[in-house]
């Protein structure tokens, strides 16, 4: 049986914050604002996994509500996602994820994002493609006061 899953997310770009996307830590005057390091692209991912396998999604997982979570490293919350589908007998097939940033530049930083997020869902790199695009000045990331991602999955499982 084979799913597919879409997930979303964004946050505000806020000066004294590290800026992680992808789990790679990408040199900028700003960072993302959110309770763990705010990596969009990991949440996306990992809501885009849950989704496809209706087990929720990274909100019900891991609430902004819980202490744990703070600042919290999204790669490993996107890997405990990928475990938590293996428990229900899914694999993850492939990743197609794009980020919408209009600074930083993202390109020299893809094939590590493609690395960690192959890594924390447990599949070969080249089932993994990650994108970045700008909006060209429009909307609130053309504007630079966030970065967003949006991602999709295809999950398999034999019932």
């Amino acid at each position: 049986m084979l799913r597919i899953g879409h997930g979303y997310d964004a946050h505000r770009l806020s000066e004294n914050r590290r800026l992680v996307i992808g789990g790679a830590e990408i040199p900028f005057w700003k960072g993302l604002s959110g309770h763990s390091d705010a990596d969009v692209l990991a949440h996306a991912i990992a809501d885009a996994l849950l989704g496809a396998a209706a087990l929720g999604d990274i909100g019900l997982l891991f609430p902004d509500t819980d202490a744990r979570y703070k600042n919290a490293d999204s790669m490993e919350l996107l890997r405990q996602a990928a475990e938590k589908l293996r428990e229900n007998g899914w694999t993850v097939s492939n990743i197609d994820a794009t980020v919408i940033a209009q600074r930083p530049k993202l390109r020299p930083y893809v094939e590590k994002m493609r690395e960690n997020i192959a890594g924390a869902c447990g599949v070969h790199v080249s089932a993994v493609s990650v994108k970045a695009t700008t909006e060209e000045g429009m909307g609130f990331s053309g504007r630079e006061e966030g970065i967003a991602a949006h991602a999709v999955c295809l999950i398999d499982c034999e019932f």
